[in-house]
């Protein structure tokens, strides 16, 4: 039997889901990984343009933390004008089965009702 991930007494902040959700909770960082593994590599407007509904500010503070926690790379080139690509991380890479779970586990709830659910 597996042990609870959030054993009571624990802060959320201080157990492996918790760690998980501090990297890749929000409203983008998920959509981000999904992209970057799909496009193997992507430029910043590439990006921009696959979310659609993400302001250039919040596409690169989501970046940027990304990057800080190790989920992706960041190659700058030097040229003019500046060519910045973003990939995923070794790290990064692993989260993906995750995120892959989500997904189906979506596919096949998604039409559920709360009446399907309590039957």
């Amino acid at each position: 039997m597996r042990e609870t991930c959030v054993p009571t007494g624990i802060e959320l902040k201080n157990t492996g889901f918790g760690y998980t959700l501090s990297l890749i909770g929000g409203k983008y960082k998920m959509i981000i990984l999904y992209w970057l593994s799909e496009n193997k590599v992507m430029r910043f407007n590439e990006l921009n343009r696959c979310i659609g509904t993400i302001s250039f500010k919040t596409l690169s503070v989501m970046l940027k933390e990304l990057e800080k926690d190790g989920l992706i790379i960041r190659k700058e080139f030097p040229q003019i004008p500046p060519k910045v690509e973003y990939s995923l991380s070794e790290r990064g890479s692993s989260l993906i089965p995750l995120l892959d779970m989500m997904c189906d586990w979506g596919e096949k709830n998604k039409f559920q009702t709360l009446e399907d659910v309590t039957q």
